[in-house]
C-alpha cells in the first residue's frame, strides 16, 4: 500500500465516511469506517464514478487541540504507519477509515496505537458493516 494511493483525498469521500459509516470510541481516538461494497454498482452511492482498487484508504483529522504543526505531523505520521501495519490484514480492501485523533495520543507509544486500531478494527459494529458490504446491502 503505497502512502499517496491509499489516502483520502476527496472532500465527498471524508463527509460520506463520517456520516455513513461506523463510528468506533477508543481512548484518544475515534474511527469512522465506511466498507464499500466490491460490486457496481451498490446501493450505497459511494465513488460509483471511480475504480476503487488499493485500499483501505485512510483520512486524518487531527486538530490543533493535539498540538503544534510539529507534534500533528509526528502524529499523523505514527497514525499512518499504525494503519499501515494493522488494516490490511483486517479490512477488506474495499474500506474507507478516518481516524480523529484526540489530545491524549501524543503520549502514547506507536504499538499503543497500532493495538487500539486493530482493537478497535475489530469491533462488532465495524464486523457487521463489513459483512453488509460483502453482501452487497451497504446502507446509505
Amino acid at each position: 500500500m503505497s502512502a499517496d494511493s491509499a489516502r483520502i483525498s476527496r472532500k465527498s469521500d471524508f463527509t460520506r465516511t463520517l456520516s455513513k459509516g461506523v463510528r468506533v470510541s477508543a481512548r484518544d481516538l475515534t474511527v469512522h469506517v465506511a466498507p464499500v461494497a466490491p460490486a457496481w454498482p451498490d446501493g450505497s452511492g459511494l465513488r460509483p464514478d471511480v475504480a476503487l482498487h488499493g485500499g483501505p484508504w485512510l483520512g486524518l483529522i487531527i486538530s490543533k487541540k493535539v498540538g503544534n504543526a510539529v507534534i500533528r505531523h509526528r502524529t499523523a505520521r505514527r497514525l499512518r504507519r499504525a494503519f499501515a501495519e494493522s488494516a490490511p490484514s483486517v479490512l477488506p480492501p474495499e474500506t474507507f477509515v478516518v481516524l480523529r485523533a484526540h489530545p491524549g495520543i501524543v503520549d502514547r507509544s506507536s504499538s499503543e496505537l497500532a493495538e487500539t486500531l486493530l482493537g478497535a478494527f475489530a469491533h462488532r459494529k465495524v464486523a457487521a458493516a463489513c459483512a453488509r458490504a460483502d453482501r452487497g446491502t451497504v446502507v446509505p
